[in-house]
């Protein structure tokens, strides 16, 4: 068999240098055994300190979750309502075990941190008419309450039938703003958490389990951005 006529050896073919990324925090040690069952040891997970909630966990409890809301609305469908980005792991798992239908609609939102406090903006949320219809606003972390009370007015503005939240995570000791959540996964102390979605600076979405960074200060961390030797 010929070899394709632009393929090129891997030995042959040199790649340019990546960017070296310099975190706003580190790993105080070095990797144990454990840390390395545990995937803190890769590259990805540079910076998490220790596992929350194992993949095994979440699975779990995703499961349950699903398994609740499938009975809660067995007789009909419920319109799941995601704000971008941080909830695309959680969102995607529970509505694949939910055995009813379950239309997605997913919106962006703008958050801005600074000195004068938390501003949640949000653009043209959605692309189609939830009037008279079921809804579950799916969150991935209740922290604040801000994001999640602009995006229950949003969804209340548009007359449903019905509305409730679920969200895998709740920090309550961060609640600035009252809110009612219906569901949650794990209620969780007031700790800077990533990953299955959550970031830190676009970084750490793609970690199968919730970690823990010890070392940053929230709110204050989240105005420190990466920066790039280039």
């Amino acid at each position: 068999m010929g070899t394709a006529p632009n393929r090129v050896k891997a030995e042959e073919k040199s790649s340019p240098p990546r960017p070296q990324v310099v975190y706003a925090f580190y790993m105080s040690n070095g990797a144990t055994g454990l840390s390395r069952r545990n995937g803190l040891a890769g590259p990805a997970a540079k910076g998490v300190d220790r596992v929350l909630i194992s993949k095994t966990r979440l699975q779990r409890r995703v499961k349950e979750l699903a398994a609740q809301l499938s009975v809660e609305y067995a007789n009909g469908e419920v319109v799941c309502v995601g704000a971008l980005n941080g909830v695309i792991c959680f969102l995607a798992d529970l509505v694949r075990e939910m055995d009813i239908p379950a239309p997605v609609e997913l919106v962006h939102v703008d958050r801005f941190i600074d000195e004068d406090g938390h501003t949640v903006e949000m653009p043209n949320p959605f692309r189609e008419s939830l009037r008279g219809r079921d809804v579950l606003i799916v969150e991935d972390i209740v922290d604040t309450g801000v994001t999640l009370k602009l995006l229950e007015e949003k969804v209340l503005a548009e007359k449903p039938a019905s509305l409730k939240v679920c969200t895998l995570l709740d920090k309550p000791a961060h609640r600035i703003v009252e809110v009612q959540v219906d569901y949650v996964g794990f209620s969780i102390d007031p700790v800077f958490v990533v990953g299955y979605g959550l970031d830190y600076e676009g970084f750490y979405r793609n970690l199968p389990f919730v970690g823990v960074v010890d070392s940053a200060v929230w709110p204050p961390a989240l105005l420190e951005r990466p920066k790039f030797d280039t």
